[in-house]
């Protein structure tokens, strides 16, 4: 399951240093590989420690951890919807992610010009609404205009519903709101899921702070979340500053210390990343043998037969049964062979909702 996040943010509010940052992850913690696939493109490890629990208690061949798509999208600039800048390049980037990392200045500093001129996150935060909304508004007229005539002339259901759709989302985005917030049902979206709207995906907005404010916040960042209540967003604090530090340290101990003078229990790289993980709704379940402890990525809600085509379509094909067992009491027991004598391993049907941290073998006959 390729996952993409777009770091998206105007020009010195912090977004290049970050993405900077991630590509420097691996120096920061263990098992926190990146790799880049694109000049802008990185792959980046999903920070878990249940899967470093595991790989101790089963001391495989390999371990295979989940991982995300860091996309440093650039070339934003007002305009950016008419092409101006890299605008059609930025939003073509922006169109095949799944969410959105939206990074907002919120600190003073004279040494960091702002692009336009103060400090200001609300407006910052607006400019690239506008641009994204003003291009998702395009495409919906597109569209209107192709299923129009097929909605109010023919007897085709699904055309009436998807102009009835359309029309919605077209008003809510003219009123100088994202799509992700129209007045539609879940089961609406079916309708319009091609057009991969750029302000339907969700969006993790992230407060770039200085260090004084970076356990507290300040009132940036309370403005910020004030503007954002109604967004169904989260909101992350972070400074860029401060994670560029941690990435310059090789050292693991030198680097926990520095946390601990901030009073810091992780770096901001961790939290993010974890974030953007939560930011698509998904979850984790976990294959454990000697040869490989892997952690598989699936959406929330996904049944076991669902799970195992994630592996491969086969075994969702001919998926018989699976064996379940619960992170925790694989740790309490120790091994596998321990949770069957205890009675702990689950055997389950095609109903069986997989939940988060499962340990899981399955069954299946093509």
């Amino acid at each position: 399951m390729a996952l993409q996040c777009g770091i998206v943010g105007l020009p010195n509010v912090g977004k290049s240093t970050l993405f900077n940052c991630l590509s420097n992850a691996k120096a920061q913690a263990a098992n926190f590989p990146f790799c880049t696939i694109e000049p802008n493109v990185g792959v980046i490890t999903v920070p878990d420690d249940r899967l470093k629990t595991l790989t101790e208690l089963v001391n495989p061949q390999r371990v295979v951890p989940n991982t995300i798509e860091i996309v440093d999208i650039a070339g934003l600039v007002k305009g950016a919807s008419k092409g101006e800048g890299l605008g059609n390049q930025f939003l073509g980037n922006i169109r095949t992610t799944n969410a959105i990392i939206h990074v907002l200045r919120c600190f003073d500093d004279g040494n960091v010009i702002h692009v336009d001129g103060s400090v200001d996150p609300i407006r910052d935060k607006e400019i690239i609404d506008t641009e994204l909304q003003l291009k998702d508004l395009d495409t919906v007229v597109k569209r209107i205009q192709k299923v129009e005539k097929m909605a109010k002339t023919g007897g085709d259901k699904d055309a009436k519903k998807t102009y009835e759709i359309l029309s919605a989302i077209k008003t809510h985005l003219e009123s100088g709101k994202s799509a992700r917030t129209a007045p539609l049902q879940v089961e609406d979206w079916e309708f319009v899921e091609d057009l991969s709207l750029l302000t339907s995906k969700p969006v993790l907005y992230v407060c770039n702070v200085d260090e004084a404010a970076v356990n507290t916040g300040n009132a940036y960042v309370e403005r910020v979340k004030e503007a954002v209540k109604d967004e169904n967003a989260s909101v992350l604090v972070i400074s860029a500053q401060i994670e560029s530090e941690i990435a310059q340290l090789e050292d693991y101990d030198e680097r926990q210390m520095f946390l601990d003078d901030l009073g810091l229990t992780e770096s901001g790289v961790n939290k993010l990343i974890r974030a953007a993980y939560d930011l698509l709704d998904l979850a984790t379940y976990f294959t454990a043998g000697v040869q490989e402890v892997r952690a598989w990525t699936i959406e929330k809600g996904y049944t076991a037969p669902q799970a195992a085509g994630v592996i491969h379509t086969d075994f969702e094909k001919g998926f018989i049964r699976a064996e379940v067992i619960k992170f925790a009491d694989f740790v309490h027991y120790g091994s596998e062979a321990a949770v069957k004598e205890a009675g702990k391993l689950s055997v389950e049907g095609k109903t069986y909702v997989v939940q988060d941290g499962d340990i899981m073998h399955f069954r299946f006959n093509v």
